[in-house]
C-alpha cells in the first residue's frame, strides 16, 4: 500500500535502479556462463591435442610397418625406407598445394561481402529516392 502513496518520480526512481541492477545481474550472468564455456573448450582443446599427438605417433609406426613390409616384399630394407619416405613426400606436395591454393582463395583477409553490403545501404540511405524509384 506504500508504494500507492509515493510520488510518481520516486516510482520512476526505483524502476529505474532495479532495471540497472537487471541489466548488471544479467551481464555478470553472461560472463559466468561465458567462463564456464571458455573452460570447457580449453579443456576440449587441451584434450584434442593430446589425442592428435598419440595419433601422430601411431602414423610413424604405420609408416614403419610399411618399410619393413616392402622390405619384405622387395627384399631390400633400403628400398622398402626409400618407398615409405617417398609417399610421405607425395602426401606432403599434396597437402601443401591445396593449402597453398586456400591461402590464395583467402588473401587478403578482407570481408568483401560486408564492405559491399555497407556500401549499397550508405547509398540508400543518403539517396532513399534512387531506391523508391528503383522498387516501383
Amino acid at each position: 500500500m506504500q508504494d500507492v502513496d509515493a510520488p510518481l518520480g520516486e516510482i520512476v526512481n526505483r524502476i529505474s535502479l532495479n532495471a540497472s541492477a537487471l541489466v548488471r545481474e544479467e551481464i555478470e550472468l553472461a560472463k559466468a556462463e561465458m567462463e564456464i564455456k571458455f573452460q570447457r573448450l580449453v579443456r576440449g582443446a587441451v584434450i584434442g591435442a593430446t589425442a592428435g599427438f598419440f595419433v601422430f605417433l601411431g602414423l610413424i609406426f604405420v609408416f614403419h610397418t610399411l618399410a619393413w613390409g616392402l622390405n619384405d616384399v622387395f627384399g631390400s630394407l633400403w628400398l622398402g625406407f626409400l618407398i615409405t619416405t617417398g609417399v610421405l613426400m607425395l602426401l606432403a606436395a599434396i597437402a601443401g598445394f591445396i593449402a597453398y591454393r586456400l591461402f590464395q582463395a583467402g588473401a587478403p583477409p578482407t570481408p568483401d561481402l560486408a564492405i559491399e553490403e555497407a556500401k549499397r545501404t550508405k547509398e540508400v540511405l543518403e539517396h532513399p529516392e534512387v531506391q523508391q524509384s528503383a522498387d516501383a
